[in-house]
């Protein structure tokens, strides 16, 4: 017990380094482990659990949008992704080759899916003829591979697991519309679900997508003041279809090029739920994406009928539709609360002979540790309201975090100090010269993360050259 309580005891305080929490939590808490693989991580049952809930939810949202799902290979030939210049170029430094099969050595180099835009559009040039065609609306959750320098679980990996959405459309006005509805939609996903507040933009052209003619993203802000970008959608214009040829003929049968968008979100979102809502016990997971909504830990578990009544707890909590588990294993009941704390289970519901003899339990909340009496007659509602209340405010709590870290400057002093002093992001303007930003990143580590949609006109210059400015920006350190 003693080696068991200081596992738990173990996990570094953010405040002391918030690296080593985060790496604390995500080994500790059982979401990952390393594997034999340099920057390749094995995502455990708690990760894994995480990830078909976000899937879940994303994919009926998806759906609801005219989205269907495909699957395409793992495998893309050299000379096919050859076809797109810039994405080619913005790709290769991360690019895995595979040049042998079984004894032989293959004709052609194959990639290793970094992403699939060419895969889609050598598909979309067969199956698309006619302006009837369209839209094709299509998404695949599989797993890429980028050959990262840097690796940490969920936010940068070798291998990571994601969906991208890839679409074809008649006009340049249809693809701009989905390109910004699907933004909303993980937009929406992650302040209704994961109780994560973002800002969404646009990104400036040094930071867009490789290939891309516009992309959008949505940024949330950690714990420690750091940006995380959470979810982009791409407009690719016509470029991807003029590289590789995908036409259609209109109404009047004359040949038209299509117009394309993709989109995805990756299992980085799973860093950004541990970084925004976690504390110094472990995971804090939002009630709607949790795996286990409550665990029932009975007390004193030995004496006569306490199981027993244990049991019956968890099945009505479970016919209530509350995703719940009974800890009946032979661990103390403190070792039992680390535990669920650690693991950020929502709630726990303690039940010893003395609440059974009373005809209640204590629902104990992970976020703020507040304990509620209730009756095990209203056990479930209670569980369901506390469940919905503790959602709330988690959103509450992160959006008043995101608020109280945005800082103004209006000259680059001001901006170099507020980069440095006060963690999060810096509103400042912009004059729309890469060569400011790049001198902004070099001198500061900090870097655009998107041009917001609702512009504001603080000051008439640039804060980086003083010449007259073009847009405002959102600037900051960023994972």
């Amino acid at each position: 017990m003693a080696k068991e309580k200081k596992l738990v005891e173990s996990i570094t305080s953010m405040s002391e380094d918030f690296a080593q929490w985060y790496t604390d939590v995500v080994t500790k808490a059982e979401l990952v482990d390393y594997s034999g693989v340099r920057g390749c991580m094995i995502i455990r049952p708690l990760g894994y659990a995480i990830w078909e809930n976000i899937q879940k939810e994303l994919d009926a949202r998806f759906k609801a949008t005219g989205v269907e799902n495909v699957y395409m290979p793992m495998f893309i030939p050299e000379s096919l992704l050859q076809k797109e210049k810039d994405h080619v170029e913005g790709f290769a430094p991360e690019v895995a080759w595979v040049t042998q099969g079984g004894l032989e050595t293959l004709p052609e180099r194959l990639c290793v899916r970094p992403t699939s835009e060419t895969l889609f559009c050598d598909f979309y040039k067969r199956i698309i003829q006619s302006h009837r065609d369209l839209p094709k609306c299509y998404n695949q959750w599989c797993s890429v591979v980028r050959w990262e320098k840097t690796t940490r679980p969920f936010l940068r990996s070798a291998e990571f697991l994601w969906q991208e959405g890839h679409t074809a459309h008649a006009t340049a006005e249809e693809a701009e519309a989905r390109t910004i509805q699907m933004l909303n939609v993980y937009a929406d996903f992650c302040e209704d679900v994961l109780a994560i507040p973002v800002i969404k933009g646009r990104k400036t052209d040094k930071e867009k997508f490789a290939g891309a003619e516009a992309t959008y993203t949505i940024e949330a802000l950690m714990h420690d003041g750091k940006a995380l970008q959470s979810g982009t959608s791409h407009n690719f214009g016509d470029g991807f279809a003029r590289a590789f040829g995908i036409q259609y003929s209109d109404n009047n049968n004359v040949l038209q090029y299509v117009h394309q968008t993709s989109w995805g979100m990756s299992t980085r979102i799973i860093g950004a739920i541990i970084m925004v809502h976690g504390d110094d016990s472990g995971l804090v997971l939002p009630p709607r994406i949790a795996p286990t909504q409550a665990v029932v830990i009975p007390i004193q578990q030995r004496k006569e009928g306490v199981l027993e009544k244990a049991a019956e707890v968890k099945e009505a909590l479970a016919k209530a539709g509350i995703r719940v588990k009974l800890d009946d294993s032979d661990k103390s009941p403190g070792w039992k609360f680390s535990e669920q704390e650690m693991r950020g289970i929502p709630v726990r519901i303690e039940l010893g002979p003395k609440d059974i003899e009373a005809g209640q339990a204590v629902i104990v909340r992970r976020d703020t540790r507040e304990k509620i009496e209730t009756s095990l007659e209203t056990l479930a509602e209670t569980v369901q309201e506390v469940l919905a209340t503790m959602q709330s405010d988690m959103l509450a709590r992160a959006k008043h975090h995101l608020e109280t870290h945005i800082s103004e400057a209006h000259d680059y002093e001001e901006f170099k100090d507020a980069v440095a002093n006060k963690p999060g992001f810096v509103k400042a303007m912009w004059c729309g010269d890469v060569e400011c930003e790049k001198k902004i990143k070099d001198d500061t580590t900090a870097t655009s993360r998107c041009m917001p949609f609702e512009q504001e006109d603080i000051s008439p210059v640039c804060v980086c050259c003083g010449r007259p400015a073009k847009k405002l920006v959102y600037w900051g350190k960023a994972y």
